[in-house]
């Protein structure tokens, strides 16, 4: 059997089928490429599945992505997250997105803005 056949039984093994996106990519990316998603999208890892879903669906939501965001929105229900995380999800990825825009279309200093979240965070953690 060969190494991309051995891959894709593992695929079948954990999702019950081969995603087509396996069969557009290089085969010599084949391996690889499922391993890490095997690990990061469907196996413990630091972060826990839920906020890990979370933040894919921040990005997907901030590339406009929709193959990315239907996966995501499951993937993170799936984990558990709630209408309600998501929601906040959707505005988190618009607030960080709106800021970063403003920040950079005003020409913010980066090292005075460092300064201030540093004095800032400083004086949070102290409350």
């Amino acid at each position: 059997m060969s190494e991309n056949e051995s891959t894709f039984e593992d695929m079948r093994k954990t999702l019950g089928l081969v995603l087509d996106q396996f069969k557009k990519i290089p085969s010599d990316v084949i391996p690889h490429e499922w391993a890490e998603m095997k690990k990061y999208s469907f196996e413990e890892t630091k972060i826990p599945g839920k906020y890990r879903e979370l933040m894919g669906l921040a990005i997907a939501a901030t590339i406009k992505c929709p193959y990315c965001m239907y996966f995501h929105t499951r993937a993170a229900k799936m984990e558990g997250a709630t209408d309600e995380e998501i929601a906040e999800t959707a505005f988190l990825a618009r607030f960080t997105t709106g800021w970063s825009e403003m920040i950079h279309v005003v020409g913010l200093d980066l090292q005075e803005f460092k300064k201030q979240v540093d004095e800032a965070t400083e004086y949070l953690s102290k409350k």
